[in-house]
């Protein structure tokens, strides 16, 4: 059974239930094996109409985040990458790797038009999602201590898109 203590990862299944998308939800309590590795598990496998398959890791940040309000929060962490991409090399070349930026909204400030957000327990949700191949290729590190990266403000913005245009 998949966890969904998460609740960005519980108001992205119940956005996929509201829209009728097919979705395979991933029981991450445990890391996958490889022959020699394990792999971080990845959230969901998620049909598209577009023809896609979508492996997806679902990254909950808030929309704005932190003391100084900062906006467009998509830092990641390099595992992530590696385990994303052996994922797309193991299931093929129809599925291809995703990571979705479920922004919990605060404030009167919004990454997605109003009719564009998913109301979940009380809370407004916009969910984006990033191929895994421009989101690897912009990100740069942001803390050696974490390992983690993340794009350019600008360049996310340019290259994201809201969930409802990749279903």
């Amino acid at each position: 059974m998949a966890n969904r203590d998460n609740h960005y990862e519980a108001a992205f299944e119940a956005y996929l239930r509201s829209r009728q998308v097919p979705y395979v939800a991933v029981d991450e309590g445990r890391r996958s094996l490889l022959a020699d590795a394990s792999i971080k598990s990845l959230d969901f496998i998620v049909s598209s109409v577009k023809g896609h398959t979508w492996l997806v890791d679902v990254k909950g940040r808030r929309f704005p985040s932190g003391m100084q309000k900062q906006y467009w929060k998509n830092w990641s962490t390099r595992d992530d990458l590696v385990s994303m991409a052996q994922w797309e090399r193991l299931f093929g070349e129809r599925f291809q790797a995703l990571f979705v930026f479920a922004y919990s909204v605060l404030g009167d400030r919004s990454p997605l038009a109003r009719e564009q957000l998913f109301e979940f327990r009380d809370t407004l949700y916009a969910f984006i999602g990033i191929r895994l191949q421009p989101y690897a290729f912009y990100a740069r590190q942001i803390s050696p201590r974490w390992d983690t990266v993340a794009m350019p403000v600008e360049r996310f913005r340019e290259l994201a898109q809201p969930m409802d245009l990749l279903l």
